[in-house]
């Protein structure tokens, strides 16, 4: 029996930000499903993860763009967690072409100095840019050796283990946790 999400909504089990874009392709083989099937459903990802406000405009390129840095990003995590090196030059250059504009302000309304964070321009590195950077912050913890991958023989999800003991085996106990545990007891029983 294999994992299938509700109505193809995108799963955010990995209390992640980057590994959530990640796992935005799951399945296996070649029964993959893909969460970004244009650039609305992109849009549609960032506005879940609460990156963008709804009725946000795709620029030109989103999707490639998207894919592209999942595809790295995936690399990268795998690589991590293997200590090899890895070819960053898409993570690198979201990071660049997307990094906001920071500037400190005076807020008459309150009397205090706040941060303002904005995009320069809508650009697909401008949407995609808090996900790379969550990427590089997660790489870059020490808490990166809790990232696994789910310990089901046929899901390629991965999550941060921020549970308390560091023991999380899956990706969610309701669907493949659960799935686990009953083929376990069957073998037992049959056994």
């Amino acid at each position: 029996m294999e994992f299938k999400p509700p109505s193809s909504q995108p799963l955010f089990l990995a209390d992640n930000l980057a590994l959530d874009f990640i796992n935005s392709e799951y399945g296996t083989g070649d029964e993959r499903h893909d969460c970004f099937e244009d650039d609305t459903r992109v849009i549609d990802w960032l506005v879940i993860a609460g990156l963008v406000p709804k009725g946000t405009k795709a620029p030109d390129g989103l999707l490639a763009e998207a894919r592209q840095l999942r595809d790295a990003a995936r690399a990268v995590v795998h690589a991590a967690m293997k200590s090899v090196v890895v070819d960053l030059t898409v993570i690198n250059h979201v990071l660049q072409a997307g990094r906001p504009e920071t500037t400190l302000q005076w807020d008459e309304e309150t009397q205090r100095y706040r941060i303002t964070v904005r995009p320069e321009v809508l650009s697909p590195a401008g949407l995609l840019w808090p996900v790379a950077d969550a990427l590089v912050k997660l790489i870059a913890d020490d808490k990166f050796e809790y990232v696994r991958q789910c310990e089901a023989h046929n899901c390629i999800l991965l999550f941060h283990d921020l549970s308390k003991s560091h023991r999380r085996r899956w990706c969610s106990m309701a669907t493949c946790g659960n799935r686990m545990k009953v083929a376990a007891f069957r073998n037992r029983k049959n056994s």
